[in-house]
């Protein structure tokens, strides 16, 4: 496989890299990425700006969504939800592609955009956005009611620590994106819809 590209209009407020001059490690993570997506996602052409930064985002990521009790669905729900409310461009679609893919329902991400209270999902769901997104409006509301909240509709202790870090991770993706001016790949627009 030929060097992934990196686009140059992945962010906007920021330089982006050419990928032979990144060090091994980030091309080889960007390599294989962009040989399971199909392209290169421009979240890591963005990231790739800063290298101890690239690493430790995504470390980071990996850790929430390949060490967590909750299903991946219902990640990518909370992150959609909370970049919803937080108007990430970058995330709402890129994301929202990945909640089609995994929830097979090519209506939810846009349900979870516009506004997750409208999201055709079950009650105990419905509490892990609302926690999900008061965390991200309101964190000093946040109280031991709505961890009681979760409890009582059956998430475990680990899964309720799992919503809290994929919230809060999240809500630092979004700020960076929007800081960047990170620009969604227009694969993701098509990505989960009508059986793609």
């Amino acid at each position: 496989m030929s060097d992934p590209e990196l686009l140059d209009d992945a962010m906007r407020q920021f330089p982006v890299p050419d990928f032979e001059d990144l060090p091994e490690d980030l091309r080889e993570r960007i390599a294989e990425e962009a040989d399971r997506a199909g392209f290169t996602p421009n979240v890591f052409s963005a990231f790739a700006y800063k290298p101890t930064h690239f690493r430790a985002f995504f470390d980071y990521h990996d850790a929430l969504v390949d060490d967590t009790t909750l299903d991946r669905e219902e990640v990518e729900m909370i992150v959609v939800a909370v970049s919803g409310v937080n108007h990430c461009y970058y995330c709402n679609v890129a994301h929202g592609a990945l909640v089609r893919i995994y929830a097979e329902d090519p209506t939810l991400a846009d349900q979870l955009i516009a506004n997750y209270r409208s999201a055709d999902v079950s009650e105990k769901r419905m509490a892990m956005l609302d926690v999900a997104v008061k965390l991200t409006e309101h964190p000093t509301d946040v109280t031991e009611a709505d961890l009681g909240r979760l409890r009582e509709v059956g998430y475990t202790e680990e899964e309720i620590w799992d919503i809290g870090a994929v919230a809060a991770f999240f809500n630092l993706s979004n700020r960076m994106a929007m800081f960047a001016e990170m620009r969604p790949n227009d694969e993701f627009h098509a990505l989960g819809r009508d059986g793609k």
